[in-house]
């Protein structure tokens, strides 16, 4: 980038390059932003205000692009190779439309936007236990978390909504009645989600990421009974359906971690670190532990894994622009030297929010998850 106080992130994909951009100067800036190699075979598209944009030259094999960026505002620009098909034509007529009215004549009143949850069908309730789950009794039970977001304080629009609230905040607390349901002893395990590929045959749209620690269609060696990870929330309801199953609502999860006494974590009121894996504290995380290495870490319920193996995906949150996912348990990998890494949630009155971007970015070492069948 060429001007004081504008920045710019590339994302390459194959022969394609985007550059997303933000003016964080309080004035508009016009004419030459950034260099570019020498056109040859790509063009350039202003994806933010919807053309097509043209390569100058400033001599000296020197080439530039031109165009405006609002004060406060942003920008995206796109590399790409021959004709634009349809999606990216359809792309740059809806965003000069959107574009069309600066943002300068927007109010710039912050107001929180409304969230809904994501519904979680049922699934065909059953009188025995599926293999492998535990079955949990019909109760009352005082639904108390907090998120764990860095910052905000309580300010309105912190965290998430659910629908009994009347806006997104941090601290929640609710009396929910619970039918009776089961829930899977343990996470999901890399042979469990194998039998489902070689079976469903399933194969996600977006496959950055997915199953990044598989070689060949398999698992690593040795890792048959440790959680699956590097699945999205998309591969998880897939997996989930196939097996006649759904994801558990967050307040089913506490439950069964929890039972009805409130306790901080499924062994009691005190961290018990022989309950949980060691922590990886490395710059690169290890595999998680094998699912059934830690019983004392059980909940009173019998069930396992609840706490510091792997995150294990719950809600789906959506409102005007964003998708937002609630993440339980916290994991063994500590990353260390900044604390911007996603904090971890081990008290069971904590939880995780993670921001969705894309089934291949939302893909991670740290996350899996555990399935629910409803009870007759």
């Amino acid at each position: 980038m060429l001007r004081y106080g504008v920045f710019s992130s590339r994302w390459p994909l194959g022969d394609q390059n985007l550059w997303t951009i933000v003016n964080r100067n309080e004035y508009q800036l016009d004419g030459d932003q950034m260099d570019v190699p020498a056109p040859q075979a790509s063009r350039y598209f202003d994806i933010y205000h919807g053309v097509e944009l043209k390569p100058q030259s400033r001599g000296f094999g020197r080439w530039v692009l031109s165009f405006t960026l609002e004060a406060k505002g942003y920008g995206a620009i796109l590399a790409t190779h021959g004709e634009p098909d349809v999606q990216l034509q359809n792309l740059l007529t809806k965003m000069q439309q959107m574009t069309s009215a600066p943002l300068a004549s927007y109010s710039h009143e912050w107001k929180a936007l409304p969230q809904q949850i994501v519904p979680i069908p049922s699934t065909k309730a059953t009188l025995t236990a599926p293999n492998g789950m535990m079955k949990l009794p019909e109760a009352d039970f005082a639904f108390q978390v907090a998120g764990i977001e860095i910052e905000g304080l309580n300010e309105v629009g912190v965290d998430v909504q659910y629908p009994w609230e009347e806006s997104p905040r941090r601290f929640h607390e609710h009396a929910v009645h619970l039918s009776a349901f089961y829930i899977d002893k343990y996470p999901v395990t890399n042979a469990q989600f194998k039998i489902f590929l070689d079976t469903a045959n399933y194969y996600p749209q977006d496959v950055i990421n997915f199953l990044r620690d598989w070689k060949d269609g398999s698992y690593p060696p040795g890792s048959d009974n440790r959680p699956v990870t590097w699945v999205s929330i998309e591969d998880a309801r897939a997996y989930a359906s196939w097996a006649g199953k759904r994801l558990p609502h967050e307040w089913e999860w506490q439950y069964a971690a929890q039972s009805t006494d409130r306790r901080l974590y499924p062994w009691g009121n005190e961290w018990d670190a022989s309950a949980v894996p060691v922590l990886d504290k490395s710059r690169t995380p290890r595999m998680p532990d094998p699912v059934d290495a830690h019983p004392k870490g059980a909940s009173p319920f019998g069930v396992m894994d609840m706490v510091g193996n792997v995150w294990q995906w719950t809600e789906e949150f959506v409102d005007e622009h964003t998708r937002t996912a609630i993440l339980r348990d916290g994991n063994y990998y500590q990353p260390q030297g900044a604390i911007w890494y996603f904090p971890e949630a081990y008290k069971l009155t904590e939880h995780g929010k993670l921001l969705m971007m894309s089934p291949g970015m939302d893909r991670s070492a740290t996350v899996g998850f555990r399935c629910v069948v409803d009870a007759k």
